[in-house]
């Protein structure tokens, strides 16, 4: 029989809602509906996410956005068999949120709930796409305050080969916006002014790129870029394209570098990125071209889908019950875990 999986997304400054299918028989599972809303606009003001503030917007869109989903996709409450929602890592009031209103709802309802693990569901992502990988993989994780290197050998089955050791990826995007005056989100808006910036203008470093091993740190770029900010002087705002389009080189470089070095340590022919900074126009054109060198398969979520939403957290809800690894229960008590290593799952 098949299962209609409710997928439930809270952990920062996003409410997801989702409707997956669980098929017999094996088959991948099938996103019916999604619905998304973004506090971006919400929290800019303050120039990052502020946890009060983004917990009470989520309480405000979760049901409409269910309602929404059912809408879309023709369904009903009572058709629901699963509930799934992102038990951490994130911020707790918002993870609360979520978690409070998918266990609420299962118990109204008598059907069991999953609570999932929020970057499980960025690395499961891409087989939401049309054209979805096969276990084994390489993964190049990039999601907000995470960046790391991952053997996947099946689902739970998750061996770090790399991370960072302070600033990731998504932050120094982030903060060598802000430094440079381009507000918040700052890591999409560093990539649409690098666009018309040199790569080549200012020589910044690309830290641990010889270390021998596959972890990453990026505050020495954060602090570099500070550094040729004051610099310039007046004269930033002239050069901001220049010195964005230097920084995301400098980033992008090391994340296709060091995943090459990983896949040809591990000898894998395929490797997946996920994660918010995967949209990233530049990474995808360089690690693209990079894997068809090397003749390896690469894949993406859909663009659309590379931000947090409840579609990830309903298809990774699917392939942990498919998989075997995990079932849903009618156990209504629920915590959320801020801070929660993704190699811990079983």
């Amino acid at each position: 029989m098949s299962l209609l999986i409710l997928g439930i997304e809270s952990s920062c400054d996003e409410t997801g809602v989702a409707l997956v299918r669980l098929p017999e028989g094996g088959a991948v599972p099938q996103l019916l509906s999604h619905a998304l809303h973004s506090q971006i606009e919400m929290h800019q003001a303050y120039g990052g996410v502020v946890p009060e503030l983004a917990s009470r917007d989520h309480i405000r869109r979760v049901l409409p956005l269910t309602e929404a989903v059912l809408a879309e996709s023709g369904k009903q409450l009572a058709d629901i068999d699963v509930v799934a929602f992102t038990r951490g890592p994130g911020l707790a009031g918002a993870l609360l949120v979520g978690a409070g209103v998918a266990c609420a709802l299962g118990a109204a309802l008598d059907k069991p709930v999953l609570g999932i693990h929020h970057l499980e569901g960025h690395l499961l992502s891409p087989f939401l796409s049309a054209d979805p990988p096969e276990f084994p993989f390489v993964a190049l994780l990039v999601s907000g305050g995470h960046t790391q290197l991952m053997r996947v050998d099946g689902v739970g089955a998750y061996e770090i080969l790399g991370e960072t050791i302070d600033d990731a990826a998504g932050e120094a995007f982030d903060k060598s916006a802000k430094l440079m005056g381009l507000g918040y989100p700052g890591g999409p808006a560093l990539s649409r002014r690098a666009q018309d910036g040199d790569p080549k203008a200012f020589k910044l470093p690309r830290p641990l790129l010889h270390s021998g091993d596959l972890d990453f740190s990026f505050a020495g770029l954060k602090t570099a870029v500070l550094t040729q900010a004051k610099k310039l002087g007046d004269e930033l705002p002239a050069r901001t394209a220049d010195l964005a389009a230097s920084t995301e080189a400098a980033i992008v470089d090391v994340l296709v570098r060091k995943t090459m070095t990983a896949l040809k340590q591990t000898g894998m022919k395929r490797v997946v990125v996920a994660g918010g900074v995967g949209a990233n126009r530049l990474l995808r054109e360089q690690l693209n071209q990079a894997c068809a060198q090397m003749k390896v398969r690469v894949h993406y979520p859909e663009l659309h889908l590379c931000t947090d939403n409840g579609a990830m957290i309903a298809m990774a809800a699917a392939m942990r019950i498919q998989s075997g690894r995990e079932q849903p229960a009618r156990h209504y008590a629920f915590d959320v875990k801020p801070r929660w290593l993704l190699d811990s799952l079983a």
